[in-house]
């Protein structure tokens, strides 16, 4: 579809496709995964006669399912080594089943040396298993949480915040079993399992699957209605171009987005991608708002500053597709591991590049770590082949990078990173007029105003950073110097003002209510 200037229009569907194709890295799926499950559902929902509204709640339940999962990896990664490697069992066993329990247990402490692995694996046996359990909860109120945002319709809200429940009411939260979990779920859920059984064992190995499960994990109505019908549910379905054909299968109306619509869709998923690691909330926002400024004061036509901005809100969408294990460790990277973080650009291209809106974000956002002298990634870009825009984003990648926490070093205070900046131009790998520009929209920053939030006390909100950014309550009294018994129970108490039980769900409340990134632009550095 096209506005009124002929530019194409961007559908709501092709960017939850595209962050659809983060999901399948973050699973250690192969791409479309989430794509096909979505044709499953909506096979599965014609054969069971539902109307366009329960199709519009399936299409994007389906597509949406697991976009919270991610966020709680820097958690997973400290019980389990791998984020990735653990989300991708997730199709071997049953939920809640005493074989699935048992290969959670053996993963935990995974990475580990051995006498480390055993003390991690009596945390996790003591107090991680509660944590795991409030993990999948939170991951429904995020993806619920993130529908709200993108104005998408209550029935698409129920479904996903169902998304967990099982048919006998051992999931999570536990709260609805049988018909009273909304049919989108039920549909999305046996979709998701269906097509990764029938990408394993075909029409026999999902059939299977779905008549063992029926009763307990599945609607057993819908486990039969599927069975009885699996050839017009699954005939042709790798044959299909999944992308193109989950875009066109939208339940009409198409969702349009305006400018603005879209600008405010992007920056709602760019956080909750950022939620990812303790050490990116809010980054993407705070360079697409860096790299805009820079773009406005080189003097670039308002088309190409709207690039950057859009450019900036998906640059590290690729990042899903690396584990926490890499992104949060402390101490050095191994050649392996850094040749899987030199490929997140390429990911991020990857996930754009089939939507005309978005692919040329896309073209931007993979050169951001291209290096003028040719030592960046990933493809070792130099000189003219790398684009104007793509060193103005690469600039406030780094400038934005420095000035945030890491985990292998604290942030660099705003006049170090500034020479670190000039350093690199000097160096020749980043463009001077690109990192002028960044740093002198950098000049006009200034610290977040912390005002009162849910009742909290400035240092409640101190405490609250802190918690977002994965400090333990213990690191948190250390910081504040406080007693850990004062830190636990400002903790307990910012847990109840926000309503929120992990550290995923803190984070998202200090990134919406402009707590982090803990800079932004002054008033007088915008336009």
């Amino acid at each position: 579809m096209r506005g009124g200037t002929g530019a194409p229009r961007a559908r709501l569907a092709e960017l939850v496709a595209a962050l659809s194709l983060g999901v399948d890295l973050g699973f250690g799926q192969p791409m479309e995964h989430v794509l096909r499950q979505c044709l499953i559902a909506l096979r599965l929902a014609d054969q069971a006669g539902l109307g366009e509204q329960d199709r519009m709640a399936v299409y994007y339940t389906a597509l949406l399912v697991n976009v919270g999962c991610h966020a709680d990896a820097h958690e997973q990664a400290k019980w389990f080594g791998d984020d990735i490697a653990f989300k991708s069992g997730k199709y071997r066993d049953e939920p809640g089943s005493v074989r699935g329990a048992l290969a959670t247990m053996r993963l935990a402490g995974a990475g580990n040396p051995p006498l480390r692995r055993v003390r991690v694996g009596f945390e996790f046996a003591f107090s991680g298993h509660r944590d795991l359990d409030g993990m999948i909860s939170q991951h429904a109120r995020l993806a619920r949480g993130l529908a709200e945002q993108l104005k998408l319709p209550e029935p698409v809200r129920d479904g996903l915040g169902a998304a967990h429940e099982l048919w006998d009411g051992r999931g999570r939260p536990g709260v609805l079993k049988a018909d009273a979990i909304p049919v989108a779920a039920r549909i999305a859920q046996l979709a998701e399992f269906m097509e990764v059984a029938y990408r394993v064992g075909g029409v026999p190995g999902a059939t299977a699957l779905a008549r063992g499960r029926a009763d307990r994990q599945f609607d057993p109505a819908l486990a039969g209605l599927l069975c009885a019908r699996s050839e017009e549910i699954f005939g042709g379905l790798e044959a299909v171009p999944a992308w193109r054909t989950v875009i066109e299968a939208e339940p009409a109306p198409a969702v349009e987005l305006s400018p603005d619509q879209l600008d405010r869709a992007l920056a709602a998923i760019a956080n909750i991608v950022d939620l990812k690691s303790p050490f990116t909330l809010g980054h993407s926002v705070a360079v697409a708002e860096l790299a805009e400024e820079a773009g406005r004061r080189l003097g670039r036509p308002p088309e190409q500053v709207q690039a950057l901005r859009r450019a900036g809100f998906v640059h590290g969408f690729g990042r899903l597709g690396v584990s926490n294990s890499i992104w949060d460790r402390p101490g050095p990277l191994s050649a392996g591991e850094w040749d899987r973080v030199r490929r997140y650009p390429y990911l991020t291209e990857r996930m754009l590049h089939q939507s005309a809106v978005l692919a040329p974000l896309g073209e931007i956002a993979v050169q951001h770590r291209e290096r003028l002298d040719g030592s960046g990634y990933p493809r070792g870009l130099s000189g003219g082949a790398i684009s104007r825009p793509a060193r103005v984003l690469g600039a406030a990648d780094a400038y934005a990078s420095l000035r945030e926490p890491r985990p292998h070093r604290p942030t660099w205070p705003a006049e170090d990173a500034a020479r670190q900046m000039r350093a690199e131009v000097r160096a020749g790998r980043l463009d001077g007029a690109a990192v002028d520009a960044v740093l002198e929209a950098a000049g006009h920053r200034l610290p977040r105003r912390r005002e009162a939030l849910a009742g909290l006390t400035a240092r409640e909100v101190e405490v609250l950073i802190l918690l977002a950014r994965g400090l333990s309550t213990k690191q948190i009294a250390e910081r504040l110097v406080i007693t850990p018994k004062t830190a636990r129970n400002q903790v307990e108490h910012v847990y109840a003002r926000i309503d929120a039980s992990s550290r995923a769900a803190a984070a998202m409340f200090a990134v919406q209510h402009g707590l982090l990134p803990e800079e932004k632009l002054s008033e007088t550095a915008r336009p």
